[in-house]
């Protein structure tokens, strides 16, 4: 269980962030490839040690043939990524009211997206933090720095759009208040959501990782 739900969540943010990116930027052509390469690789970075980081039907496919996946955990695989998958693309459509869910355009307040964005942000965040720098079967890695910088590289690509500027960070609120780049009000918003998205991340660590 815990091996699809790594595969769940980082094929989760893998395509939110196409999705996000490709869909709400005008400079897509340009950082769309550069944000897209860095989601994959920080959901290697983070969930490898468990699921072996696929998120992706048909590198499980290609590990199976190699021997590298059991048969049972394939079909299951491909269903959590294709969740992953479809979550993403409706969150996405939702955020920026773009796309079509079941038929219909979705697009929400603001205030609704800049608490959504920031608490995926946080989470994702979190996660890679969690799984690449505080774990035993990953300690001494050299990667970890460079996975957790550029998380919130992508995470400001794919959801720094939405009325809070892409914090992910309590501290970056409350000084960008105080510097009058964002309002108190966008701020609070910004630390409630950072504050859950975390708790969220940690919970989901502690569900999936056994080597403690």
């Amino acid at each position: 269980m815990k091996k699809y739900l790594v595969e769940f969540i980082g094929t989760f943010f893998f395509v939110l962030v196409i999705v996000c990116v490709v869909n709400g930027n005008d400079n897509a052509a340009i950082v769309a490839p550069l944000a897209i390469g860095s989601a994959l690789m920080i959901m290697v970075y983070a969930g490898g040690h468990i699921s072996g980081g696929h998120y992706n039907p048909g590198v499980t496919l290609a590990a199976f043939m190699r021997g590298a996946c059991p048969a049972g955990d394939v079909p299951i695989y491909m269903i959590s990524q294709i969740l992953g998958a479809i979550l993403a693309a409706v969150v996405g459509a939702t955020l920026l009211g773009k796309g079509t869910i079941m038929g219909g355009t979705a697009g929400p307040t603001d205030m609704v997206a800049g608490f959504t964005a920031e608490l995926l942000g946080m989470f994702a965040l979190a996660w890679v933090v969690l799984q690449t720098a505080t774990t035993k079967s990953t300690s001494g890695n050299s990667y970890y720095g460079l996975a957790i910088g550029f998380t919130v590289v992508v995470m400001a690509y794919a959801l720094g759009g939405f009325g809070t500027g892409g914090c992910f960070n309590p501290a970056i609120a409350i000084g960008t208040a105080f510097n009058g780049m964002a309002g108190w009000g966008s701020a609070g918003l910004s630390i409630v959501a950072n504050i859950i998205g975390a708790a969220l991340a940690a919970l989901a660590f502690k569900a999936v990782y056994s080597g403690e």
